[in-house]
């Protein structure tokens, strides 16, 4: 059977920076060749970054990521690597597509190319766009119709982009009838929790289907709300694991594959969901036989707790760096969300870089001020105090305001005072909201939900702790500090905006309400459903009436890490006027 290394570079790029981007590839080829490397590939989009959003439908920048395109093949060839196939994803148009109603204006497809000898040898556009969660594909994109299979070497290699696997049909069942010896798929699938083990059984799936050696190329980083955990699959065609890469880091996976060779009279035509097979021969004799070096590998994988913390962290770093900020600014109350949220800081950019401001009032308790000091000693991070209570004074002096008012003061005082900060040091704020506080709309507006991005505003209360506990567990598993204070673990919660305040003065116990919100929030289920499920009827209708109130808070979030199946954002679009209520 001919022999063939195969290159699958888990990289990040950033969304706009074609000239940043195209540096990455070319190292990133160097590197690949050095290791000697007959096939390399990079992630869906990768030259213009993913998801560019509303980018796509600007036509100056499809034209400049063509014009990157052809420059990047030019400089690939220049640089001795012209006889090294380079697949990469990138923003096209189609030449074909005829202007209609309901089709975005300049037709633009998410596309991938196969570079070599210096030229762009063959492009394809993925075939079946994603129009659910996140995606909005059908907005941007006009779908490919094309059944790309590129001759490497003597094998034949199909070539696919992200959905066109997620989805039955298309692409998998055509490289089968195109008698494929690889099928490799390039992606950006965003990160949600358990998505690796879906992302297994399928990638098995499909091998078996298209009856084929299939390799499934993931990106990393994070790209605003998004965020990619590598994760890159390759499997033979019994669906048996050849290699996977590791989670949230970039690699290049390399390995040597024995693959059919290409079939003397190799199918043509159309085929599968109407896809026209579109063939190009690189290099037709197979390899002289040599002895494998790189015979895949398997990664570590992280258990659930590790893997959501990791992904928190990667998108908070991605946003951070990638906007140009050097630094965090934090307000610390002494209690278990801003801890974490300091922790994840901590890792994402690194204690020297993350600024903690406790700003108590009278309500303030002595061991929250304490709890604040002592995660600022454990992690090392930068910590001062500030005060509030004088300039509460001079507004309860000025308006002489009272209960919900009096309590919501303090709070957007210790905005007010954060956002100061931040103007004059040059500090990105940071928002320590969770989800379960957003969704019942338990957050004070310009208070505690000012901040430029919100790292735990997908997670759960319940998984606020289960979180905070794991960082202390694994810190001191590695003989390190645990950086959160265990008062801060264990005490009641509370916004301390009034004596003896807790948070269930409020809300159910977070167990409780957090079983709820997630049948509500992410399962879409109504209130006689949840209430079948066990829960009471009198707390399912005024649960779900503070989720369905405080739609208009959730709008003036900022942007932060999701984690789950459905975020408050694009995930859940919800109008903020509306009248149905759920009824019990």
């Amino acid at each position: 059977m001919p022999q063939l290394r195969l290159a699958l570079n888990q990289i990040d790029s950033r969304v706009g920076d074609l000239a940043g981007n195209t540096e990455t590839i070319l190292s990133r080829t160097r590197h690949c060749a050095e290791r000697g490397a007959h096939l390399v590939a990079f992630p869906e989009m990768v030259l213009t970054g993913y998801p560019v959003e509303d980018l796509a439908l600007r036509s100056s920048f499809v034209e400049a990521s063509r014009a990157a395109l052809r420059s990047l093949a030019a400089r690939l060839a220049e640089e001795g690597f012209g006889e090294l196939p380079v697949i990469v994803g990138y923003l096209d148009r189609s030449e074909t597509a005829q202007p209609r109603f309901g089709q975005p204006a300049g037709a633009p497809q998410n596309a991938g190319a196969v570079l070599y000898g210096g030229e762009v040898a063959l492009t394809y556009a993925k075939h079946h766009l994603p129009n659910y969660g996140v995606f909005d594909e059908f907005r941007y994109f006009v779908p490919g119709d094309t059944m790309p299979v590129v001759r490497v070497h003597g094998v034949d290699v199909a070539l696919a982009i992200c959905e066109d696997l997620w989805q039955d049909g298309g692409r998998v069942p055509a490289a089968r009838s195109a008698r494929a010896g690889l099928l490799l798929s390039i992606n950006a699938s965003p990160y949600e929790r358990d998505k690796d083990d879906t992302r297994l059984e399928l990638v098995r799936k499909r091998a078996q289907e298209a009856g084929c050696t299939t390799a499934y190329l993931a990106m990393i980083g994070g790209q605003d709300e998004l965020v990619f955990d590598g994760d890159s699959i390759v499997v033979d065609r019994d669906g048996e694991v050849v290699a996977r890469g590791p989670q949230f880091a970039e690699e290049c996976l390399i390995l040597d594959l024995d693959l059919p060779a290409a079939a003397p009279a190799a199918p043509t035509g159309v085929v599968d969901d109407g896809l026209r097979i579109e063939r190009l021969v690189l290099s037709e004799e197979p390899l002289p036989a040599y002895e494998p070096q790189r015979t895949g590998g398997y990664a570590e994988r992280l258990d659930d707790d590790d893997e959501v913390y990791s992904a928190l962290v990667t998108g908070l770093r991605a946003y951070v760096r990638k906007n140009g900020f050097r630094s965090v600014l934090i307000g610390l109350s002494g209690g278990i969300d801003s801890a974490l949220v300091a922790s994840i800081a901590c890792d994402a950019v690194g204690a020297e870089n993350v600024y903690g401001v406790s700003m108590p009032s009278k309500y303030s308790s002595e061991h929250s001020k304490g709890d604040a000091a002592e995660l600022a000693r454990r992690t090392g991070l930068n910590f001062r105090t500030v005060a509030i209570e004088p300039m509460f004074d001079a507004y309860m002096g000025s308006l002489g305001l009272s209960g919900l008012a009096e309590e919501n003061l303090q709070s957007r005082l210790r905005g007010t005072l954060l956002m100061a900060i931040s103007n004059q040091e040059g500090h990105i704020v940071l928002a320590p909201g969770n989800k379960s506080e957003l969704a019942v709309g338990y957050s004070t507006l310009y208070g505690d939900s000012v901040g430029a991005y919100g790292p735990i505003k997908d997670v759960y209360k319940t998984s606020i702790f289960r979180l905070a506990r794991w960082r202390n567990r694994a810190a001191e598993e590695r003989g390190e500090t645990p950086p959160i204070p265990e008062s801060s673990i264990s005490k009641p919660p509370s916004a301390e905006l009034r004596p003896g305040q807790v948070d269930t003065d409020s809300l159910p116990d977070y167990p409780v309400l957090d079983a709820i919100l997630e049948r509500y929030v992410d399962r879409d289920e109504g209130a006689d459903a949840i209430v079948a499920a066990g829960f009471d009827r009198e707390l399912v209708t005024k649960t779900l009436r503070m989720v369905d109130t405080a739609e208009y808070k959730r709008r003036q979030y900022p942007p932060g890490t999701k984690i789950s199946p459905k975020g408050f954002g694009k995930d859940r679009r919800l109008p903020i006027t509306n009248g149905w209520r759920e009824t019990a």
